[in-house]
């Protein structure tokens, strides 16, 4: 909005010209949305409290979870606020990757809301078949909208590039039908994945904190162009015009995130719940799509793909054997069974995500 004000009022107040850069409203959109959320989380946990939405814990998890039931949850809805204003305020209301964007928070944290409502009702979430069908009808809209309608704008491709690997030897191209099918499997996946991820207090936070660092930075670095210089034709990397906008976009959820994690620490004073992990995740699918790392996003976001792979092991060893590979699934419940502290288990999965991070990171300079 006020990139939109600039542009109309540029003329009249010299000190709107700073709006126009993205670096500075990358600043502007981590600090509005880290201030919303650490203002107004004390207030909305209160709120929970009165109102009685607390966690419900399922008695087949670990023994030392059941301490944690009546800990406020859906605190998510907070963090979508807080990056749709910092968005609506910072972010280039124009360009089509932030819209998309936001429309997809927007439509998968509705889902996750109704899903936490019914479970705070009926103790009983919505049918996982019927919950999958709603976001991949979400991500298949998102994604044909995007690539027929705003494909030959945003100068799109279709095709996959490998970590580690010149974009201009190695990749693979795949029809338009085949694209958006793979991007609204993406979207999907990468939700659920962080998903499945929060499970433990900031398990799923700070590797999503993480992983918008490195969008932000690759975000910047494909779109930018710097005294007619551009920087991805030099590292190597996808150009995608328009793209460096997404930058303000992962600024807002590491501001978010950073708010959320200082109550979601360990002891969590608040959850985030379904409405905030779909959410956050479909944003994280939308910068792997959007910012062409889809492949590497293998890597940026490793401790969720970790966690989903642990699971899809777990159910497919149990369906062929009748045995499982873990003691529990996800992974993380699988340490904790083993005697890991939480808080150990935590930091480990912390610093791994931040390895992971640099090691994407260094990709763009080894091509």
């Amino acid at each position: 909005m006020l990139f939109l004000l600039y542009e109309n009022l540029r003329e009249y107040f010299s000190a709107l010209n700073v709006v126009r850069y993205v670096s500075f409203r990358v600043i502007a959109a981590m600090v509005t949305s880290l201030l919303i959320t650490w203002l107004l989380y004390p207030w909305l946990i209160k709120a929970l409290r009165t109102k009685q939405i607390g966690e419900t814990i399922r008695t087949d998890g670990p023994e030392q979870h059941r301490k944690k039931s009546g800990t406020p949850t859906m605190g998510g809805a907070l963090m979508v606020v807080a990056i749709f204003v910092s968005l609506v305020l910072w972010g280039d209301l124009q360009n089509i990757y932030v819209v998309l964007t936001c429309i997809t928070m927007v439509a998968f944290a509705a889902i996750g809301f109704v899903d936490d409502r019914m479970k705070l009702m009926r103790r009983k979430g919505m049918r996982g078949k019927v919950k999958l069908g709603l976001q991949f009808v979400v991500a298949l809209s998102v994604a044909g909208v995007f690539f027929y309608l705003a494909e030959p704008l945003a100068g799109f491709g279709t095709r996959l590039y490998f970590p580690f690997l010149r974009i201009d030897r190695f990749w693979l191209d795949l029809e338009s039908w085949q694209y958006v099918l793979f991007a609204a499997v993406v979207i999907v996946g990468t939700s659920n994945a962080l998903n499945l991820s929060d499970g433990l207090d900031g398990l799923a936070i700070l590797p999503t904190i993480t992983g918008s660092s490195v969008y932000l930075i690759l975000a910047y670095l494909s779109g930018a162009t710097l005294a007619g210089f551009s920087l991805s034709k030099y590292l190597l990397i996808p150009t995608v015009p328009g793209i460096a906008e997404m930058s303000v976009t992962a600024s807002a959820v590491i501001g978010a995130g950073l708010g959320f994690l200082w109550f979601n620490s360990y002891p969590a004073s608040v959850f985030m719940g379904d409405v905030g992990s779909l959410a956050l995740g479909s944003i994280m699918g939308c910068l792997s799509l959007f910012t062409k790392n889809e492949v590497l996003s293998i890597v940026i976001l490793g401790i969720f793909v970790l966690e989903a792979l642990s699971v899809i092991t777990q159910t497919v060893s149990f369906k062929l054997t009748g045995k499982r590979v873990f003691r529990m699934a996800p992974i993380h419940h699988h340490f904790e069974l083993q005697g890991v502290p939480e808080p150990k288990i935590i930091v480990r999965f912390w610093i791994v995500s931040l390895l992971l991070g640099l090691l994407a990171l260094a990709s763009v300079k080894v091509r």
